[in-house]
């Protein structure tokens, strides 16, 4: 399955959701820059801001509206959604909004912070599989039985148009960016940013982010098709898993992703301390990876203007997170 997610796409999906999401800053981080020495200006995109702790919940607005635009019966009949966590939680919100039953499918090892999340949500909550591709199967299975739309959390062309609508805002905050970071489970986040960005202006580079231990969608685009691999234990449980094999994301990041950059587990952690001892914010393993993937790569960059890190979602378990703090707390920030 190949399909383009056009600028036209993402516009129109800016104007369905953006009475239900928050614009999202884009802060300049002093820190990110001086690290680089006649490096570039380096600025967040601080979707850890965002209504449910994460970007999800911009796709899942806009594949909601669309389907009430054309299913009046969407609102009785329901839906059903799966992810590791995050999608998950921005299903259940924008349904409550919108008025559509939904059932959530996450995996069994759902981080604690996710689940939390979604029970305080009353999320009707259905624990499965241990991968998020079987996830993804077992819900597909449920849509197709009780004949209800599923809501994939990156494979499905509304998804993305949500989802891009974060690029739109950082070229329309910083329309002098040259390079953006992105962290990659799925990719349905870089995806949608890419296919903005690159409409916009070609010449902007897009940085593909994953963790050493789960990168599937950087040995598939190396692969020429999609592969199977098997993930590891990760601080980024946000991009954990495999890739549906019809996935449209898989074109679009062959298509526009300019580079991939992977990051260890060590790194995402202390790139997570790194932005609670400068930054004064909280960021989940997956918007660690992407700092990380900045931090280590800094010669990489030192030919760019203006650089923009996507932070994709602030639901770190305080488990992960009082290791983290006990381990760099008490010694000097390894980034400084």
């Amino acid at each position: 399955m190949s399909q383009n997610v056009t600028q036209s796409d993402i516009v129109a999906a800016k104007n369905r959701i953006q009475q239900y999401i928050r614009r999202t800053p884009l802060d300049f981080s002093p820190f990110l820059t001086k690290l680089n020495k006649n490096g570039p200006n380096v600025y967040l995109k601080m979707e850890s801001e965002q209504f449910s702790g994460s970007f999800k919940v911009r796709g899942a607005y806009n594949k909601l509206c669309v389907l009430l635009e054309s299913d009046s019966e969407l609102k009785s009949k329901g839906a059903v959604a799966a992810s590791s966590g995050n999608h998950a939680l921005g299903c259940t919100i924008a349904m409550k909004r919108l008025g559509i039953p939904i059932q959530v499918f996450t995996p069994e090892n759902v981080s604690l912070a996710k689940k939390k999340m979604l029970e305080a949500y009353d999320a009707n909550l259905v624990l499965h599989g241990l991968d998020v591709v079987d996830t993804e199967h077992e819900a597909r299975r449920l849509s197709e039985e009780k004949g209800i739309p599923f809501i994939s959390p990156y494979n499905d062309v509304d998804v993305v148009a949500g989802l891009g609508t974060i690029g739109m805002e950082i070229y329309e905050d910083l329309s002098e960016v040259d390079a953006v970071l992105v962290s990659v489970g799925g990719g349905g986040l870089i995806s949608g940013i890419a296919s903005y960005l690159k409409a916009i202006n070609p010449n902007i580079k897009v940085f593909g982010c994953q963790p050493e231990l789960t990168k599937v969608m950087y040995e598939s685009v190396r692969a020429g098709k999609i592969v199977f691999e098997e993930s590891g234990d990760t601080l980024s449980d946000g991009t954990k898993g495999g890739i549906e094999d019809d996935s449209v994301t898989f074109e679009l990041c062959r298509k526009h992703v300019d580079d991939w950059l992977l990051v260890t587990e060590e790194q995402i952690a202390e790139a997570v301390y790194f932005m609670l001892d400068k930054h004064h914010k909280v960021v989940e393993g997956a918007a660690g990876a992407a700092v990380a993937a900045y931090t280590n790569n800094l010669a990489v960059f030192s030919r760019f203007s203006n650089v923009a890190i996507v932070i994709c979602g602030a639901n770190m378990t305080s488990d992960h997170l009082h290791k983290i703090m006990l381990k760099y707390g008490c010694k000097k920030n390894p980034s400084e």
